[in-house]
């Protein structure tokens, strides 16, 4: 498995752009759009103008492939970041990747509902929750170069993506219904497919110099935090079926089954094995908005907490499907 799953969660994520709906607990695209629709290309920042919207588009690209080298925690311009991943680490091939979390559509979408916050964020805000929950940092000021810098790259990267046109954007959905997640049987998965790569402890692979990830972490204290967007089973799974390993598996021609993307999932994110940061901030402080899989309760269902972050998950959403009816929703 590749230089990929993090941050999430954040997610991050920025994807994790759509809100969360308890009918589509993974947040995921729809597999199959109208035959007239056809897989985004993204643009080249080789076609950009040498003027000022050029320049600092394409900072905004080096900022989300080299992240840790700007703004981590030994960065050239700051320090805002906990860890020494990179964006692109999550955003695969820096957020140019159909159903990689690219951002095709993410800057159309914001200002937007973020269930997890409950309240309305700003593009510019989004950002930031990717830096505070999967980079366990602290904000970039909304009006830096460096956020002006992402925010302009995500623009200019989804400027010609039409949702009715063009398929690729959010994550390929998979077939979670009637499975159940087991950290155990996600170990040999791990070992067969992704331990060459984020080692047999998931503490990543750093480059030469120390400098950030060639391949990053997945869990431990240098990885992303509890409640990101990848620390979720079934969001995690869609990204990991249809990316991982990522030198071999692609939306088309998927390495892992459903079962096995769920297995090694739910392995990676265990905390009685696997811990990883605490965040600093209160999740989901209105339940109803609760991802079905989400680890840790408060609910408003009756159901624990190890069959929230494990499954299976029919009859929670049976639940809440009943108690939405009751409550006139």
């Amino acid at each position: 498995m590749t230089r990929t799953l993090i941050l999430l969660a954040s997610s991050l994520v920025l994807l994790s752009c759509n809100a969360p709906q308890r009918s589509s607990p993974a947040s995921t695209a729809k597999d199959s759009l109208a035959s007239t629709t056809e897989i985004f290309q993204a643009p080249d920042t080789n076609e950009l103008k040498n003027d000022e919207w050029g320049r600092m588009v394409k900072y905004g690209a080096r900022l989300i492939a080299n992240t840790s080298y700007y703004i981590g925690p030994e960065g050239l311009v700051s320090k805002n970041l906990g860890n020494k991943m990179n964006c692109t680490n999550c955003h695969l091939n820096n957020g140019s990747k159909a159903y990689g979390l690219n951002f095709f559509d993410s800057h159309r979408i914001y200002p937007q509902f973020r269930a997890r916050e409950n309240k309305i964020l700003s593009m510019s805000e989004r950002v930031n929750n990717c830096i505070e929950r999967p980079h366990n940092g602290i904000p970039l000021p909304l009006d830096s170069k460096e956020m002006v810098a992402i925010v302009s790259y995500i623009k200019w990267l989804g400027e010609r993506y039409d949702p009715k046109k063009h398929e690729g954007y959010g994550l390929k959905s998979i077939a979670y219904k009637g499975l159940q997640a087991d950290p155990e049987r996600g170990e040999k998965v791990y070992a067969k497919h992704c331990k060459s790569c984020h080692q047999e402890n998931g503490e990543g692979l750093m480059n030469a110099d120390k400098s950030t990830y060639t391949y990053p972490p997945l869990w431990g204290d240098k990885s992303y935090q509890e409640g990101s967007s990848m620390h979720r089973v079934l969001k995690a799974a869609a990204f990991i079926k249809y990316n991982m390993p990522n030198a071999s598996a692609s939306a088309d021609q998927p390495v892992l089954n459903d079962q096995e993307a769920l297995d090694v999932a739910a392995y990676i994110n265990d905390g009685r094995i696997h811990p990883r940061p605490k965040p600093k901030h209160t999740d989901y402080e209105n339940l109803k908005h609760k991802p079905v899989d989400y680890f840790k309760g408060p609910y408003l269902d009756s159901f624990p907490a190890p069959q929230h972050a494990f499954g299976p998950w029919d009859e929670i959403e049976r639940a809440m499907q009943e108690l939405e009816k009751s409550s006139g929703k």
